[in-house]
This record gives C-alpha cells, sequence and structure tokens, in this order.
C-alpha cells in the first residue's frame, strides 16, 4: 500500500468506521459501591436489612461501560427517576 498516511486509515475512514459503530449496544452501569457477605448474612437479609457499602456518602459514583470504568458523576434526579452528572472522565489510556 502506497498512500499518503503511511498504512494508517485516513481521518475520513475513521470517521466512516466511527458511524457505523454509534448504534451498537453498550451496557452502561452506575456502582453506588460494594459489601462482602458471607452466605449466611446473605440468607439472613429482610426487607427491612441495611447492607452497609465501602463508600462514603458523599462519594462519586463510579460509571462503568460493559465493565470498564469510564468516568465519576453523582446522583441527579430527572423529573422522576435518577439521573448520573458526569463530573470525570477516565482517559482511555487509564481505561486498560
Amino acid at each position: 500500500m502506497n498512500d499518503m498516511t503511511g498504512g494508517f486509515p485516513s481521518d475520513g475512514a475513521v470517521a466512516a468506521n466511527f458511524r457505523l459503530l454509534q448504534d451498537v449496544d453498550v451496557k452502561l452501569t452506575v456502582e453506588i459501591g460494594s459489601t462482602s457477605l458471607t452466605l449466611r448474612e446473605l440468607l439472613a437479609l429482610g426487607e427491612a436489612s441495611v447492607i452497609e457499602l465501602d463508600r462514603h456518602a458523599n462519594e462519586l459514583l463510579d460509571v462503568l461501560v460493559n465493565g470498564t470504568l469510564i468516568g465519576r458523576g453523582e446522583v441527579v434526579m430527572v423529573g422522576d427517576r435518577f439521573g448520573v452528572r458526569m463530573t470525570e472522565l477516565v482517559s482511555p489510556e487509564k481505561r486498560a
């Protein structure tokens, strides 16, 4: 191949490829925290049980796409639903 890009796709080709991927579904997950329980503790949970998580109330939530951390945000209300306002984005280099 003897083109001006040195074997790399042109910006136009990259944009065209990206447009092809724009409609691919991904799973976005927001994590508020986690904890470890024994099976005995898990089986003892009831409707009024409170599970303490490993995160403080004022900490940002982790936002993941397909299990990869992409940023952090805070809970907001959007009408009568919850939403997340992104406050930090993880650089692509740090996502790997």
